[in-house]
């Protein structure tokens, strides 16, 4: 009888399963059991900016709020960021039109069409991301290419 039969290897793999049930559960008990700071709940940096503060989303922002029209399908963005995945741009697109910084239209034609803009909270950020995008002209030698010495 060989040692790796159809019942072993399911038994094996319930085992598995068991296994990483259990530590799953166990991680999750330890992080619920952590205190949170009832101030993280309130904290603007936690709570809104770190929605939008990675370089993909500011990126995505920015492009939008540039455009001629202020409206981008995805193959435009993707133009515009080629250095981004199409999976991390589609991720980050979702990830906005969730926190209600961009609107996504979708129009019933084949192929399917979709179009991405900013909201008027998105419109109403860009003041500060274009302040921000000032001042990393501004001291980009300062924060890339000068190293410590």
């Amino acid at each position: 009888m060989p040692i790796l039969s159809l019942t072993n290897i399911n038994k094996l793999a319930c085992v598995s399963c068991l296994f990483f049930a259990t530590f799953v559960n166990i991680r999750l008990t330890a992080m619920v059991k952590k205190d949170i700071n009832p101030s993280y709940l309130a904290c603007p940096i936690r709570q809104v900016i770190s929605r939008f503060g990675d370089k993909w989303s500011m990126l995505v922002l920015y492009t939008l709020h540039a455009s001629e029209v202020g409206v981008l399908r995805f193959s435009e963005l993707h133009h515009n960021m080629a250095d981004c995945s199409q999976k991390m741009l589609s991720a980050t697109l979702k990830n906005l039109e969730q926190n209600n910084l961009i609107h996504r239209e979708v129009y019933p034609v084949v192929p399917p069409r979709v179009e991405y803009s900013l909201t008027d909270t998105g419109k109403s950020l860009m003041p500060a991301i274009n302040s921000l995008i000032d001042w990393a002209k501004l001291h980009f030698d300062d924060v890339v290419t000068k190293q410590i010495i």
